[in-house]
């Protein structure tokens, strides 16, 4: 029934769970695995140096970019092919968008990530995704 399955991963232990329960999932349905990281968008204050900025946002890629090189290895140790996305932006509105791009039948993500209090008053990314997902969403708790 869900032959590919796209896993939102931020670092946080929620989302570490969700991969877990990801991998046992294709394991017994043979799915595919696709695995997203969205870092946000920084806020670039006006007049900072052009180099800055560019060690900025090479540092944040680099983190997000180890974030999905350890998942790879946990998947290989699994015995689990994965793909790999890492995009900037919004979270929900591109984790949402690259299901829908890459046919995804289901998101796993976990239930809070590494959010701030901000996303206790607007409401979690996970809360997002399902609202607004073409497929359904499976948030590990």
């Amino acid at each position: 029934m869900f032959n590919r399955i796209l896993v939102a991963i931020d670092g946080s232990k929620m989302s570490e769970k969700a991969l877990k329960s990801a991998f046992n999932f294709a394991k017994e349905r043979y799915s595919k695995i696709g695995l997203i990281h969205v870092d946000k968008n920084i806020n670039i204050s006006n007049g900072m140096p052009i180099a800055t900025i560019d060690k900025v946002y090479s540092e944040q890629r680099n983190k997000g970019m180890d974030l999905l090189d350890r998942a790879v290895s946990f998947a290989a140790q699994e015995g689990i092919e994965i793909e790999t996305h890492y995009v900037m932006g919004e979270p929900a509105i591109q984790i949402v968008k690259k299901a829908e791009e890459g046919n995804y039948q289901l998101i796993i993500m976990g239930s809070r990530g590494l959010g701030n209090i901000k996303g206790l008053m607007l409401g979690s990314v996970s809360q997002k995704v399902s609202q607004l997902s073409h497929c359904p969403v499976l948030i590990i708790k």
